[in-house]
């Protein structure tokens, strides 16, 4: 989706989005949002319609940013070996900033609020899912690794890898490991299995 906005539009946009991650979808009245961008309200209807129009508008801005960074963390060379790559994915998802997974924070809450509704979550997965699937495609073609349903390997990647970052940026929890350890040990077990 190509999405132009004028400075106006952004300010609103960057407003609703601020409101959104910190305190949810109830919270952001379109009498805050014009307060917190600096803007009338009726600017915002002007331009947006109504809110929930906006909040659309936001959450898909803000996910296509996150979404192209998402596919470069898990972008490859065809010369990266599979602990090279998935080290590097490790790697690249912590080092995404809080704001980036901002967009997530913003996705629970509306699975949470409206649990049929699981747009961004899904998009997201979907993503991530299919660029790892990619790869491990590829080191199949190539006999890097034996022939096995290269979506439930990159299906069981996301969920190590994805979802402890998400645990860990989301919720605010350290790991009882050190990062650089656990995706060490993560990539050995999954490159060596667990059979002795």
């Amino acid at each position: 989706m190509n999405m132009e906005f004028n400075s106006t539009d952004e300010k609103i946009i960057t407003a609703t989005f601020g409101i959104l991650q910190k305190e949810g979808v109830i919270k952001a009245t379109t009498k805050r949002i014009a307060a917190e961008a600096g803007v009338n309200e009726v600017t915002i209807f002007r331009k947006f319609q109504n809110k929930n129009n906006l909040i659309e508008v936001t959450k898909e801005y803000y996910t296509e940013l996150f979404l192209k960074k998402l596919v470069q963390i898990f972008d490859y060379n065809e010369d990266d070996t599979i602990e090279e790559y998935l080290h590097n994915n490790f790697m690249g998802l912590l080092d995404l900033s809080d704001e980036d997974f901002s967009i997530i924070k913003v996705a629970i809450e509306e699975v949470r609020n409206i649990p049929e509704k699981k747009i961004l979550m899904s998009r997201i997965t979907t993503t991530v899912i299919d660029k790892l699937e990619e790869f491990f495609i590829f080191q199949i073609d190539k006999e890097v690794i034996r022939e096995v349903d290269s979506r439930v390997l990159a299906g069981m990647c996301f969920s190590i890898t994805f979802q402890s970052i998400i645990l860990w940026k989301i919720y605010n929890k350290e790991p009882s490991v050190e990062t650089t350890y656990y995706a060490k040990n993560f990539l050995d077990i999954l490159y060596n299995g667990i059979k002795l």
